[in-house]
């Protein structure tokens, strides 16, 4: 009796599961060419900023404004050090490192340890994370997609929802103590978007496309935001490791210097649906 019949006979043979498809035929899970899972967030309107009722926030998180937004695909999850390494071998990229202070560095050289491959890398700046969404055929998110990915279709104070966050939703209020301040990517079951999308709270802060404006919610096109068209700062969202409650909501913005690499700031990669 063959390996496949006996397979058969104990009701073992095991077949790939269809990918599931959402309206206009586009699938809800992907993969970029860097092989980083990615998520499809449906085109259609969410509410951007911080949520009416609400008392706190920056100047620059008002007015609260409806945004539709096209499909796109994003990273699953922060994109790691492992696959930078991948992207460091390729095109000899420099490796990720703090220019002001070494004790922050996690690389030795061109290499890195198992432990540190899986978690996100940081010590990267605009260009560098600019630089490896397009070798892998993809790009920054918009900080309008990149909200979105993290807030879903509702007005919400965090990825998960209202409840105030506690270490079993992300990785935040710590000090560094060397790779371990960073958690594996994925880690937080509980702390993901209702996309699906991991750690767009905690972990590290996440570049995104945009050139930062203070006022831009007040201009912002009602489709399709790209942000201002020049700029000194572009925008970080997310938060880090080493934040604390009032600022790992969802809709925190921080401008930031381009060129600053640090060990608390990495990225994850967008991509427009229906291209690989």
């Amino acid at each position: 009796m063959n390996a496949l019949r006996s397979m058969v006979l104990m009701g073992l043979v095991l077949v790939a599961a269809p990918a599931v498809t959402v309206a206009g035929g586009l699938e809800k899970d992907t993969k970029g060419k860097d092989g980083a899972p990615m998520v499809l967030i449906p085109e259609g309107p969410f509410p951007m900023g911080v949520p009416d009722g609400d008392r706190d926030g920056g100047r620059d998180e008002y007015p609260r404004h409806d945004i539709f937004v096209n499909n796109f695909y994003i990273d699953k999850f922060e994109l790691t050090n492992g696959r930078y390494l991948e992207f460091v071998k390729a095109t000899n990229h420099r490796i990720p490192q703090n220019p002001t202070n070494p004790t922050r560095n996690l690389w030795q050289g061109d290499t890195i340890t198992e432990s540190l491959a899986d978690r996100p890398v940081v010590n990267v700046d605009w260009a560098d994370a600019n630089a490896y969404c397009q070798w892998a055929g993809k790009r920054l998110p918009t900080e309008a997609e990149w909200e979105k990915a993290a807030k879903g279709t509702a007005d919400r104070r965090f990825p998960w929802g209202n409840v105030e966050p506690t270490n079993k939703h992300l990785n935040f209020n710590q000090k560094w103590i060397g790779e371990k301040t960073l958690m594996p990517v994925g880690s937080y079951e509980l702390g993901k978007s209702p996309f699906g999308v991991y750690d767009v709270a905690g972990n590290v802060w996440e570049w995104v496309n945009d050139w930062y404006d203070a006022k831009y919610y007040e201009k912002s096109p009602a489709k399709n935001p790209t942000g201002p068209e020049s700029g000194t700062k572009r925008v970080l969202r997310g938060s880090g490791w080493q934040n604390e409650t009032p600022t790992v909501r969802i809709f925190t913005r921080v401008d930031s210097d381009p060129t600053i690499r640090n060990e608390s700031t990495g990225f994850r990669c967008a991509m427009d649906a229906g291209t690989k």
